[in-house]
């Protein structure tokens, strides 16, 4: 019953998760954060199994940290991208496979771009200009579809992050407690009062 929203603006990314953390119909915690910072400027949002989620998200942020100190260098978007997709198809062929699903937003300095990574449990990786896991893909890609455009600003971007809210809370039978909000930009990651 997670909620994970990512928007991509023409300078950020929007991620948005839901604070309930959920088992069946009971919710377990209103305020669980489902996001991990893994660098200055990338965040990774993810759902799925509740033992499985937190256990490989620590684990994704403490390897790119490690790697970082190693190499003093510090991993892009899509370098991270690769490395967790990798890490979930691995994880495929084993007994006990991750049932985790991700998303990865970015801003790589270089090119001077945002980027937004959906990473599903089978190890699919792509790129896109939005993208949602869990129940909220059912309810909001119609609005993603056609209101989005790719030059808008990160304003207009939180503006269609509020339409996509107001109709999973029109239309989930569930009540998510909210979402926290999270913007990844030039600056860093920062979380939004929403």
């Amino acid at each position: 019953m997670d909620i994970i929203l990512g928007i991509k603006t023409a300078d950020s990314v929007i991620i948005a998760t839901s604070k309930a953390a959920t088992r069946g119909i009971s919710v377990l915690k209103a305020n669980d954060d489902k996001t991990r910072q893994l660098t200055e400027k990338s965040l990774m949002a993810f759902t799925g199994e509740s033992g499985d989620t937190v256990q490989f998200a620590e684990f994704i942020q403490a390897n790119v940290q490690l790697y970082s100190m190693r190499e003093n260098v510090e991993l892009s978007s899509k370098a991270i991208s690769s490395f967790v997709r990798n890490q979930l198809a691995q994880s495929l062929r084993s007994r006990k496979p991750y049932q985790v699903n991700v998303l990865i937003g970015g801003y790589d300095e270089n090119k001077e771009i945002p980027t937004l990574n959906w990473i599903d449990y089978l190890g699919t990786n792509i790129e896109l200009p939005y993208a949602a896991h869990g129940y909220a893909a059912f309810y909001t890609f119609s609005l993603l579809d056609r209101h989005y455009k790719p030059t808008m600003s990160t304003d207009e971007g939180l503006e269609l992050l509020k339409q996509c809210i107001k109709e999973l809370t029109t239309r989930m039978p569930i009540d998510f407690k909210g979402v926290y909000v999270k913007v990844v930009d030039k600056d860093g990651v920062k979380e939004i009062d929403f």
